[in-house]
């Protein structure tokens, strides 16, 4: 963020009306700054590169390059930005794959004014408890055998591949192992907090070095990881 606690997005999306509508709610917003439009993957890459957002707002269907692809590029730079996916339906394999390639987030492109507002907000923090119950429907429903664990629409496997103990895994201490466990739950640093007797300061202090540890890049990572690796395994529930 800026100096002043401004938030600076980046707008991704092939419509110029949806960049529009989008941009007049986050305008409306004294914290929040919108400090460029991109129209394809290729184009946003580069605008965040020279305007280094905070939050980029990113279609995933695009002419050229796709909103997948440019997030797992900006992913494997040293970029700050954190990426909200926009998409369709809530169960979309895209948005599936978003979250794969790095994205923090994933909203519907109808979300109500507000919604778009506080997500903004909870990503550009990134402190937000990012596994609602919506995002966990979404990896148990392709996790769980909508198609092969770790692998793209495109069908490229992804950088975990099937479930197998990570050896990155054993760098963690036993309780760093149960924080791992309590974010892929969905459980926020308060919840936490609670369940371990421990301070929400040093709840962040261990969310920190898993994040480290692990070469994550957010929470709502951890939870695609703790999936992927078979740390959680699918309820099979279908009721969700």
């Amino acid at each position: 963020m800026t100096g002043d606690g401004t938030i600076k997005v980046l707008l991704v999306d092939d419509q110029a009306l949806l960049r529009m509508g989008f941009r007049l709610i986050l305008e409306g917003e004294p914290d929040l700054e919108v400090v460029g439009e991109a129209s394809d993957g290729n184009d946003a890459l580069a605008q965040a590169a020279a305007l280094h957002p905070d939050v980029i707002l990113m279609d995933v269907r695009m002419p050229g390059m796709d909103g997948i692809e440019a997030t797992r590029q900006l992913s494997a730079t040293d970029s700050a930005a954190r990426v909200i996916i926009l998409t369709t339906f809530d169960l979309d394999e895209y948005a599936f794959a978003g979250l794969q390639a790095g994205a923090s987030a994933f909203l519907l492109k109808d979300v109500a004014p507000e919604e778009l507002v506080h997500a903004v907000r909870l990503v550009a923090s990134g402190d937000a408890v990012v596994a609602p119950r919506v995002t966990q429907r979404l990896l148990e429903t392709y996790v769980r055998g909508a198609r092969p664990l770790g692998q793209s629409p495109e069908g490229q496997a992804s950088p975990h591949g099937a479930p197998a103990r990570d050896p990155l895994l054993e760098d963690l201490t036993p309780r760093e192992t149960e924080m791992l466990q309590a974010i892929a739950e969905g459980l926020s640093n308060a919840e936490i907090a609670h369940k371990f007797f421990l301070s929400e300061a040093t709840v962040k202090t261990h969310v920190r070095r898993i994040l480290t540890k692990l070469h994550l890049r957010d929470r709502v990572q951890v939870v695609v990881y703790a999936y992927e690796s078979g740390l959680v395994v699918p309820s099979n529930n279908p009721d969700w």
